[in-house]
């Protein structure tokens, strides 16, 4: 069985997407290349994009910022984004003045395997797989 290696970002503060899609585009080419497995371009514009999602609201909406991590397993790309509000999210209805309330949308929409982890000492994990091949039309 390959060695399946995780990123772990400790993520604060308003470059914090930035730096996550960055971190996990590396992270994401070289497991691949690593596995000799297939990641489909899709499938990594993909994983980015929800994790610049799931990253910006936990950074905009709770305090302490967030933990991402990114693991490609055989089934696809894992994400989960733990941080410090017991707070779900809850779908807004999108404002197509560019105000927001895509991400959630967007997250449920592309990903598979949507979870929330509430956690005892508190906080939360969201988890999200992305296929190898691509998003999941739902």
């Amino acid at each position: 069985m390959p060695l399946r290696l995780i990123l772990h970002l400790d993520l604060r503060g308003r470059s914090a997407a930035a730096q996550a899609r960055r971190a996990a585009r590396t992270h994401l080419v070289m497991a691949a290349e690593g596995d000799g497995g297939y990641l489909s371009p899709i499938a990594l514009d993909t994983a980015l994009l929800l994790i610049s999602e799931l990253v910006t609201n936990a950074v905009r909406h709770t305090s302490g910022g967030c933990l991402l991590e990114v693991r490609l397993a055989s089934e696809g790309v894992d994400i989960e984004v733990t941080d410090t509000s017991d707070e779900e999210p809850e779908p807004r209805r999108p404002d197509r003045r560019g105000e927001g309330g895509w991400g959630w949308h967007l997250v449920n929409r592309l990903g598979t395997d949507v979870a929330i982890r509430h956690h005892a000492a508190g906080g939360k994990t969201i988890h999200v797989r992305v296929p190898r091949e691509g998003f999941a039309a739902h």
